[in-house]
């Protein structure tokens, strides 16, 4: 199945998904930015994967920014959008044209901590089970219907630093198996609530 990423940053879990593509039968088509400094970016060209660099700084709306992304993707004919920490809320009309396409992780058990600093929230709030959410991308913000989550347990002597390294390693763990539901047609959203097929 064809898709496309969008990153704003480092790109780990998008080197987690280059990695697995094979496995979960998945055509990373082109990899869409906001950030020209993403490293990010030198994952997806070290795979040969083409790049898109799109400029906030260029479009007087954040329309008129996602009907470039919109535009960019359209040209690749895919089936799947995958956000792989992209830091920008998607608009209405960007949702709305994908609709039922757009998956997301998030570093917390949703609907706890939502938006970020999610592993200083967690930590601040004397937490005990820590975690990541795979869901849907709909409107409201982490809010989507959610797909999958695992738990990670905070241990007395945790740091952001030390906590984050954990939570990232389950996210590089679970993103590609359930990206990987979707290429295999078992998932899907129907009227805003997540159906996983046998």
């Amino acid at each position: 199945m064809k898709a496309i990423i969008l990153i704003s940053g480092n790109g780990s879990n998008l080197q987690s998904i280059i990695d697995n593509a094979e496995r979960i039968d998945l055509q990373i088509s082109c990899v869409i930015t906001n950030n020209k400094n993403a490293f990010g970016l030198k994952r997806a060209q070290s795979a040969k994967i083409q790049t898109y660099i799109v400029d906030p700084k260029l479009f007087n709306s954040k329309d008129a920014f996602d009907s470039e992304l919109i535009r960019i993707i359209n040209q690749h004919e895919v089936e799947l959008i995958i956000l792989a920490g992209y830091m920008r809320i998607l608009t209405p009309l960007f949702i709305s044209h994908y609709y039922g396409k757009i998956l997301n992780i998030h570093p917390s058990l949703l609907p706890k901590f939502p938006g970020l600093n999610t592993h200083q929230n967690a930590i601040d709030a004397s937490e005990k089970i820590h975690g990541v959410t795979v869901h849907f991308v709909t409107e409201k913000i982490d809010a989507g219907p959610i797909i999958f989550q695992q738990a990670v347990n905070i241990e007395n002597s945790d740091t952001v630093e030390t906590l984050s390294a954990r939570v990232l390693k389950v996210e590089h763990a679970i993103y590609p198996n359930v990206i990987h539901w979707y290429t295999k047609r078992r998932l899907k959203l129907i009227n805003d609530k997540t159906t996983l097929f046998d």
